[in-house]
């Protein structure tokens, strides 16, 4: 079985939680793909907003 690095949980959950402004226990109740999916979303409207190019090789 392979773990996740706990210092990626608590980074996206630290990003989460700023941004959002959510709880540690709302953001733990997401699964790991919808903290990622959440991270991205946010990720994509600050680059909008500080009209950042988009990046040409991002997946």
């Amino acid at each position: 079985m392979i773990t996740y690095p706990a210092d990626k949980i608590y980074e996206e959950t630290a990003f989460l939680g700023y941004y959002l402004h959510w709880g540690r226990k709302e953001i733990f109740e997401l699964s790991h793909l919808e903290r990622l999916r959440w991270c991205r979303e946010v990720s994509q409207i600050n680059s909008k907003l500080n009209q950042e190019p988009e990046n040409p090789f991002k997946l």
